[in-house]
C-alpha cells in the first residue's frame, strides 16, 4: 500500500475540522430544546438554593452529601439529593450567597436560545455577571467570616488570600474598587447622575419648607417678590381665598389622590433632571437645555444566507461523490529501474576537469574555481574564470572543449541565471535511468499544491521538476523521432492520474498513430472525453478531429457564459463558489472539471487538414486557459509551416527533445540548445524565461497498462464525459420533415426566434433553459419548417416569418 503523504494528512485534518464546525451548528429545534433545558435548570438551582439556607438544612445536608451512593440517607432539600449536591457544591463550596447569580445567568441564557434573540449581548452578560459573583462572594467573605456559607468557600478563602498580601484595608479597597467598575461600567453609574439626583432632591426639599410656611401677614403687607412664580406648573400649587379678615391656604399636594403602593402607578414620567442656572441680578431661574449625545447601536450582522446554510445543513458540494470509493493508483505499480541512485565515478568527473582546465589554458583562460554538479545523465561543471576574461571567448570554445572531452552534447551555459558562473555540461558516460516510480513518489510532487501538477524527471541536481500545466497554461512539445515524445507524454497522463480524481480532469486524446494511446481507452468512462454517438474516446482519424476541436470550442463558449452568469473570473473561482452552494445547478450551473487536450503527431494534421485544424487550436489556446481547457500538443520537426506565429505565441511553455539543427532547435525553444542534447528523454523545458535541462522519468507500456487495469477495474460513470455536440455547415441536410416527430418545445421555440429575429441554438439554450443538442435539433427543425434559414458561418440565421401572427397562420396552414 502506498504511504500517506504530509497533504493527505492535512487534508483530512481540515475535513474533520470542518466536521467539527459544521456539528456545532444548532438548529431552531435544537435551540429551542436547549433553550427550555437551561431554564428548567435555573429553575432547579433556584429551588436547591433557598432550601439549602431555610431551616438551615445545610447542615442537616452537609453529611449526607459524602454518601449521595446510599439510597436510604435523607436529605432535607427540596430538590433531594440531586439539589442537596449543587447547593453544596456551588453555595457551600463555592460562592454563597452570590450564587443566586447563577439563577438569572441560566434562565437568561436559556430564554436567548429559546426566542432566537440575538447572542451578541449574551457575552456581556456573562461577563459582568461573573464579576459580580466574585466581588459579592468576596465582600461577604469579608463582612461574614464568622458565617462561611453566606460567602462561600471561593469567596472567604479569597479574602483570606488578598488580606495575606495587601491586608484588610487592602482588601477592602480593592473591593470598593471593583464596586466602582461595575457601577460605572454596567450599572452607568457617572458623576453627572449624582448631582442631578442631589440638586433634584434640593430642589423637592425647598418646595416642600415653603409650603409648610405659615400665612400671618395683612394683605397690605404682602411682598409681591415672594409670589415670584418660578416655573409654570407651580401656579396652582397654593391657591388663596380672600376674605376681609381671615387668609386661608389649600395646599393642592393634599387634595391628590392617597396611592398605598406607590410602584402600581407612577404618574411623573422618568426624565433626567434639568439644572437651573440663578441669575444673579434677578434672582430668578434660567432654563439651560442640556445637550445630550446618544449613539445609535450597530445592528446585528446576519452572516447566514441561503448558501451558508444550505453548507452548514448538507456541506460543501463534493463533486467526488458519484465515485466516492474510487482509490488512486499506488506506487507499487511503477517499476523501479534504478535502485542504487546515481553513480558517482570520482576518476570520471577529475579526468573531465583536468580536460575542461587544460584545454582553457591552452587558450590563455585562467579559471579561479571549479564545482561539478552530477545528474542522472549529465554532469555540470561550473566554472568561475579570472577576473578579465571575455564570456564570449569562452562560449566559443563550445566545439574545442567537446573535441578534448570525446563526448557528444556538450552545452555550453554562459552565463548561469542568477550565479556568477558559466556552466558546461557534459554527458555521463554510464547515466542513470529516471524511473517514473521514483519521482512519483517524491515529496515535491505528493505535496504540490498545484491544480495540474505535472512531474517531468529530475534536473542536473537530482530534485524532482514539477511543473503546474494550469499555469503553462498550453504546452508545445517536439523532438526527432525516438526521443522520447510518446515517454513525454505518457509521463504527463500518469502524473496526472495520481494526483486527480475522475471528476476533477478529463483528457481529449487525439492518437493519428493509433497505437500510442490505445491503453487508455480502458479508463474512457473515468477520465476520457468524447463526442456523442462516437464509439471510441481516443480520436485516431484525422477527418473527427476538426469535429472534436469545433466541439472544444463550443464547451469553451458555453463555460464562459457560465463564467458571466456566475460572476467570476477563471474556473477555480467558478468551482469554489459551485461547491458553497452559491450557484444554482437548476439555472444551468455545474461542477466544471478541467479538459486537457493531448494531440500526437501535430504535423500530419497539419498536413490533411490545414486551417480547419489550426483555427480551432489558435481559439482555444488564445482563449481557453480561464475555463480550464488546456492543450499539449507534440510534433516531430517544428517547422515554420506546422508550429505557426499564432500558435507559438500562445505556448509559452515548450519542451524539446534533440532535435537535428539548430534551426529547429530555435523554432521551438527561441534559442539553441536542443540540438546538442544527447537523446533517450534529454530535454530542455523553458516557460519563456530560463531554459532548464531535465531527465524526463521513463515509463513503459506494462506500467501503463497496469496503471490503466486498475482504474479500469473500479466503478466508473455511466459514459466518458460528453462534448457538446458541433453543429457545421453540413447542418440542415437530411433534415427531419415529419411533423409528428417534432420536439414538444418546437412552436415554443418558433415563437422566441420569431420575436427576437434571430435564429441560434445559444438563444433557445438562455431561453428554454436548454442543453446544446436539443437546441441545436430544435434549430435543424425549425430549418426544415422554413422558419429559419440556412447556417451561414459565424453569423446568425435569418428568420423567415415577421411576426406572430404570420407565425400562427403558418401552423394554421400546416393543420389544414
Amino acid at each position: 500500500m502506498a504511504k500517506t503523504t504530509k497533504k493527505e494528512t492535512s487534508d483530512k485534518k481540515k475535513e474533520s475540522q470542518t466536521e467539527t464546525k459544521r456539528s456545532w451548528k444548532l438548529t431552531k429545534q435544537q435551540k429551542f430544546v436547549l433553550g427550555c433545558l437551561l431554564v428548567l435548570f435555573s429553575v432547579a438551582l433556584l429551588v436547591a438554593f433557598i432550601s439549602f439556607y431555610v431551616n438551615g438544612q445545610w447542615q442537616y445536608d452537609q453529611s449526607a452529601v459524602s454518601q449521595l451512593g446510599d439510597r436510604t440517607e435523607v436529605v432535607q432539600n427540596w430538590l433531594g439529593k440531586f439539589g442537596a449536591y449543587l447547593a453544596d457544591l456551588i453555595v457551600y463550596k463555592g460562592f454563597g450567597l452570590a450564587s443566586f447569580i447563577f439563577v438569572r445567568l441560566f434562565f437568561l441564557t436559556g430564554m436567548f436560545f429559546a426566542l432566537e434573540l440575538s447572542t451578541s449581548k449574551l457575552k456581556n452578560i456573562w461577563f459582568w455577571d461573573l464579576f459580580a459573583i466574585i466581588i459579592v462572594s468576596i465582600l461577604f467573605g469579608f463582612f461574614a467570616t464568622s458565617a462561611p456559607e453566606l460567602g462561600g468557600t471561593i469567596g472567604y478563602e479569597l479574602n483570606f488570600f488578598l488580606q495575606d498580601y495587601i491586608g484588610k484595608t487592602g482588601t477592602l479597597l480593592t473591593l470598593l474598587f471593583g464596586l466602582i467598575v461595575y457601577l460605572i461600567f454596567k450599572i452607568k453609574l457617572s458623576p453627572e447622575k449624582i448631582q442631578s439626583y442631589f440638586d433634584s432632591t434640593k430642589k423637592e426639599l425647598k418646595s416642600e419648607l415653603n409650603t409648610l410656611k405659615p400665612v400671618t401677614q395683612p394683605e397690605s403687607a404682602y411682598n409681591l417678590e415672594e409670589f415670584a412664580i418660578e416655573e409654570a406648573d407651580e401656579e396652582l400649587d397654593t391657591i388663596h381665598l380672600k376674605t376681609v379678615d381671615t387668609q386661608f391656604e389649600i395646599n393642592k399636594e393634599a387634595l391628590k389622590p392617597t396611592i398605598t403602593n406607590s410602584s402600581e402607578i407612577d404618574l411623573n414620567p422618568v426624565l433626567k433632571p434639568v439644572q437651573m442656572n440663578i441669575n444673579p441680578v434677578t434672582e430668578t431661574p434660567v432654563h439651560t437645555e442640556e445637550f445630550v449625545i446618544e449613539k445609535a447601536e450597530e445592528e446585528d450582522i446576519i452572516e447566514e444566507n441561503l448558501a451558508s446554510r444550505l453548507v452548514a445543513d448538507f456541506g460543501l458540494f463534493d463533486p467526488t461523490l458519484d465515485l466516492s470509493n474510487y482509490k488512486f493508483p499506488t506506487i507499487d505499480l511503477l517499476k523501479e529501474y534504478s535502485t542504487g541512485g546515481i553513480t558517482i565515478n570520482q576518476e570520471e568527473l577529475e579526468e573531465n576537469k583536468n580536460k575542461i582546465v587544460d584545454t582553457l589554458r591552452n587558450y590563455k583562460i585562467e579559471i579561479a574555481q571549479i564545482k561539478a554538479t552530477v545528474g542522472p545523465s549529465v554532469t555540470l561543471y561550473e566554472i568561475v574564470p579570472e577576473a578579465g576574461i571575455r564570456i564570449s571567448k569562452i562560449k566559443s570554445l563550445e566545439d574545442d572543449i567537446a573535441l578534448s572531452l570525446s563526448a557528444l552534447g556538450i552545452r555550453i551555459i554562459a552565463p548561469i541565471p542568477g550565479k556568477g558562473t558559466i556552466g558546461i555540461e557534459v554527458p555521463n558516460k554510464n547515466p542513470t535511468m529516471v524511473s517514473m516510480k521514483s519521482v512519483i513518489g517524491s515529496a515535491k510532487f505528493q505535496e504540490a499544491e498545484m491544480e495540474l501538477p505535472i512531474a517531468l524527471g529530475k534536473t542536473i541536481s537530482n530534485e524532482t521538476f514539477v511543473v503546474d500545466l494550469a499555469k503553462m497554461p498550453h504546452l508545445l512539445m517536439a523532438g526527432a523521432t525516438g526521443q522520447g515524445k510518446s515517454v513525454g507524454l505518457n509521463a504527463v497522463l500518469t502524473s496526472l492520474l495520481y494526483k486527480k480524481h475522475p471528476a476533477e480532469v478529463k483528457f481529449v486524446l487525439v492518437d493519428p498513430k493509433k497505437v500510442e494511446l490505445t491503453l487508455f481507452n480502458k479508463i474512457e468512462r473515468h477520465y476520457l472525453a468524447k463526442l456523442p454517438d462516437t464509439e471510441d474516446a481516443i480520436i485516431t482519424d484525422n477527418a473527427k478531429v476538426v469535429n472534436t476541436l469545433n466541439s472544444l470550442c463550443v464547451e469553451m463558449d458555453n463555460r464562459y457564459s457560465l463564467l458571466k452568469d456566475a460572476m467570476v473570473r477563471n474556473i477555480k473561482e467558478y468551482n469554489e463558489k459551485f461547491k458553497s452552494r452559491k450557484l444554482n445547478p437548476e439555472a444551468g450551473h455545474r461542477f466544471l472539471p478541467y479538459i486537457v487536450l493531448v494531440v500526437d503527431e501535430f504535423a500530419d494534421l497539419i498536413m490533411t487538414a490545414g486551417k480547419e485544424v489550426e483555427i480551432p487550436i489558435a481559439r482555444l489556446a488564445q482563449l481557453a486557459r480561464a475555463i480550464g481547457i488546456h492543450l499539449i500538443i507534440a510534433t516531430q520537426r517544428p517547422s515554420v509551416n506546422v508550429i505557426t506565429g499564432l500558435i507559438k505565441a500562445n505556448f509559452p511553455a515548450r519542451i524539446a527533445f534533440r532535435v537535428t539543427s539548430k534551426i529547429d532547435s530555435r523554432t521551438i525553444l527561441d534559442t539553441q540548445g536542443a540540438d546538442q542534447l544527447i537523446g533517450r528523454g534529454d530535454l530542455l523545458y523553458t516557460n519563456g524565461n530560463d531554459v532548464v535541462r531535465v531527465q524526463c522519468a521513463f515509463i513503459d507500456t506494462p506500467e501503463v497498462e497496469k496503471i490503466t487495469d486498475f482504474i479500469g477495474g473500479q466503478k466508473a460513470y455511466a459514459t466518458a464525459y460528453l462534448l457538446p455536440e458541433f453543429v457545421g455547415e453540413e447542418s440542415g441536410i437530411n433534415l427531419d420533415m415529419d411533423i409528428s416527430e417534432r420536439d414538444t418545445l418546437f412552436r415554443e421555440a418558433a415563437e422566441i426566434i420569431v420575436n427576437a429575429q434571430q435564429g441560434s441554438a445559444s438563444l433557445l439554450q438562455r431561453k428554454l433553459k436548454l442543453g446544446y443538442n436539443r437546441a441545436g435539433r430544435l434549430i435543424d427543425q425549425l430549418e426544415a419548417a422554413g422558419i429559419v434559414g440556412p447556417f451561414e458561418g459565424s453569423k446568425a440565421r435569418s428568420v423567415n416569418i415577421s411576426d406572430l401572427s404570420a407565425l400562427d397562420q403558418f401552423f394554421n396552414n400546416e393543420q389544414n
